[in-house]
C-alpha cells in the first residue's frame, strides 16, 4: 500500500485537491491502484486559527509517506511574528526538513491551450514547440536563512541576504538535470538533441562561476548530453523567442524560481504549471498558483496544475517503487488533460473557457477511465 499525505493548505487549495482526489479515484479504479490517502491541516488560515502553521504530527507524517501532494500556502494578512508570511513555514519544511533539492517544473504546452498575452487569449506557441523541464536547485541559494537587517531608533536601515552556492548542492542538482535529459530521450523540439541549459550569472556573481565549473565537472560525465550556457538574463529573452531549441535547463534557487514562471506564460500560464521537490528518498509535487486568495471558495481556478502535479507524483512514486500500474495512471492522467484541453468545451475562464473547477476535475477523471 504506497501512502500519500494531502496538504490542502490555504485558498484554493482545498478546491483543487479535491479535484485531485477525484482524479486519483478514477485511475484506482481503472488500474487497481494500491494507495490511501491522509490528509493534515496547515497553512496560514490555520495558523490564524490555532497558531500553528502545521496540525500536530502532520510533518512528521508526511516525512513517513511514500509522496505528499500539497495545495497552497498563503492568505493575506497573516504573517509569523517575525514578518515572515504564515504558511511559508510548511513549503520550506518539506523543501528543507526532507532535502527535496531538486525543484523540478516541466513546461509543456497541450493543443488546444492559448496564452493570454496583453489581455488577449491567442496562439503565439505552437504545443510542438513547447517541451522542456526546468529544474532548480532547491535547498540554497539566496532561500538559506542567512539574512537580517539593521534596524535603528525603530527604523530599517540596512537589509542584507546572502547567496550562499555549495559544490554539493551544485552537483546534485545538476546531475539530476542530466540524468533528466538522458531519461527523457526525445530531446529539444527543434532537433531532437539531449541538451542542458546552465543558467546563471556567471560573468558577474562568484557563486555563478562556481555553478558553472561544477557543470562542466558533470556535463564531462555525460557525452550524450550536449551542454549549453545562457546567462539568466539572455535566457529569460531567448526562452520565449526560441522555447524549441531548449530539452533541460539547470538553475540556482533564485533564479530558477524566477525563469519557471516566466515558462509557465508558454504553457498557457499558472493554471497549467506543475511542480515537484524531489530529493534522494522523499518527494512532494504541487501546482504553481498559490492560494489565489480572490477565487477562493468561487470554484473558478484550473485545477489542471494540479492533476498534472498528481500525474508527476504518481510517475515519480511508480518508477521508485517499480509499480507499473502507477506508472500508467500516471500516462493516463496526462493523456486525460490533454483530451480535455484539444476539446476546448470545459475549460476555465483562464484558458477561455466557463467550466468551473469542479467541472474540470470531472472531466479528467471521467477521461482517465478510457484514455
Amino acid at each position: 500500500m504506497h501512502r500519500i499525505a494531502l496538504l490542502p493548505g490555504d485558498g484554493t487549495g482545498p478546491e483543487v485537491v479535491a479535484q485531485a482526489e477525484k482524479i486519483l479515484a478514477a485511475c484506482t479504479e481503472r488500474f487497481g491502484l494500491q494507495v490511501q490517502t491522509t490528509t493534515y491541516r496547515c497553512g496560514a488560515q490555520y495558523y490564524a486559527r490555532t497558531g500553528k502553521e502545521w496540525e500536530e504530527g502532520a510533518f512528521e507524517a508526511a516525512k513517513a509517506s511514500d509522496a505528499i501532494l500539497l495545495g497552497a500556502v498563503g492568505w493575506p494578512g497573516v504573517s509569523l511574528p517575525d514578518g515572515n508570511i504564515a504558511g511559508a513555514g510548511v513549503v520550506f519544511g518539506l523543501r528543507f526538513g526532507l532535502d527535496l533539492y531538486a525543484n523540478v517544473r516541466p513546461c509543456k504546452l497541450y493543443p488546444g491551450v492559448r496564452h493570454n498575452i496583453s489581455g488577449t487569449l491567442q496562439q503565439v506557441w505552437r504545443p510542438e514547440h513547447v517541451d522542456n523541464v526546468i529544474i532548480r536547485e532547491n535547498t540554497e541559494g539566496l532561500y538559506t536563512p542567512a539574512r537580517g537587517w539593521l534596524e535603528r531608533g525603530g527604523s530599517v536601515e540596512v537589509a542584507i541576504d546572502n547567496n550562499v552556492i555549495t559544490r554539493k548542492g551544485s552537483e546534485r542538482v545538476i546531475e539530476y538535470a542530466f540524468k533528466t535529459s538522458e531519461q527523457r530521450q526525445r530531446g529539444a523540439p527543434k532537433d531532437r538533441m539531449r541538451r542542458v541549459t546552465c543558467i546563471d550569472k556567471s560573468n558577474v556573481l562568484r557563486g555563478s562561476q562556481l555553478f558553472r565549473l561544477v557543470y562542466d565537472e558533470v556535463a564531462a560525465r555525460h557525452a550524450t548530453v550536449e551542454k549549453d550556457y545562457a546567462y539568466v538574463d539572455a535566457f529569460c529573452q531567448w526562452m520565449l523567442r526560441q522555447p524549441e531549441y531548449y530539452d533541460v535547463a539547470v538553475a540556482t534557487n533564485m533564479m530558477g524560481d524566477i525563469v519557471t514562471d516566466l515558462a509557465a506564460v508558454l504553457q498557457g500560464g499558472m493554471g497549467m504549471a506543475a511542480g515537484g521537490n524531489i530529493g534522494d528518498r522523499h518527494a512532494m509535487f504541487e501546482p504553481i498558483h498559490g492560494s489565489s486568495p480572490k477565487h477562493a471558495g468561487k470554484d473558478a481556478v484550473n485545477p489542471m496544475a494540479t492533476a498534472l502535479a498528481l500525474q508527476m507524483l504518481l510517475d515519480w512514486l511508480g518508477r521508485k517503487k517499480g509499480d507499473a500500474k502507477l506508472v500508467a495512471a500516471a500516462e493516463a492522467i496526462e493523456r486525460a488533460v490533454g483530451l480535455v484541453c484539444s476539446e476546448g468545451k470545459t475549460l476555465t475562464y483562464d484558458l477561455g473557457g466557463t467550466a468551473k473547477c469542479s467541472e474540470v476535475g470531472s472531466a479528467i477523471a471521467k477521461r482517465v477511465a478510457t484514455a
